[in-house]
């Protein structure tokens, strides 16, 4: 009886797949957008007065919450313009914070859209240079142009990202 179960179990499973199987839809990899994403132009740097503003009110959002932030904020070609290390914050944060900033100019996207995809199974995105796929980086967008971004890092990647939110929205309008 066992050599007759295998030869019936596979009878049983062809008949239960369609003879004429749809092909499965396109995956989402090989989809062709009309229009290129995230096409959003450079501007001018922004400046330093600027940028400790915005440094200022992620400070300002930590502190509200009795959090410890690294906060750095990067013009549009990814270079460090404003930077503070709350007192207490972890030291691994200051280079963190650089990287989400630097990773939001570069790539004109929240960082948080990189953490996303990993998380879905996007895994090559972690062999693009410079990403790093942890919210709390994003890009600072004036007149429809970017003009550098903010990134942070000490807590939770949500905590990182309220603060950067704070800061960005001194720009982001």
């Amino acid at each position: 009886m066992k050599h007759l179960m295998f030869p019936l179990l596979a009878v049983g499973l062809m008949a239960a797949v369609p003879a004429f199987a749809q092909p499965s839809p396109t995956p989402a990899l090989d989809v062709i957008p009309d229009k290129m994403p995230f096409d959003i132009p450079y501007g001018a740097p922004i400046t330093l007065e600027r940028a400790q503003v915005v440094v200022a009110a992620a400070v300002a959002e930590a502190k509200k919450h009795d959090w410890k932030m690294v906060v750095s904020v990067v013009d549009s070609g990814g270079n460090l313009v404003a930077f503070a290390r709350m007192d207490g914050a972890q030291l691994a944060s200051v280079a963190i914070a650089e990287h989400k900033a630097r990773t939001a100019a570069m790539f004109r996207r929240d960082t948080k859209l990189f953490e996303n995809g990993v998380q879905g199974g996007l895994t090559y995105q972690l062999s693009l240079d410079g990403v790093i796929a942890s919210r709390g980086g994003i890009p600072l967008i004036e007149d429809g142009k970017l003009i550098g971004a903010i990134g942070a890092s000490g807590g939770a990647g949500s905590q990182d990202e309220v603060c950067s939110k704070a800061g960005a929205a001194v720009v982001n309008k």
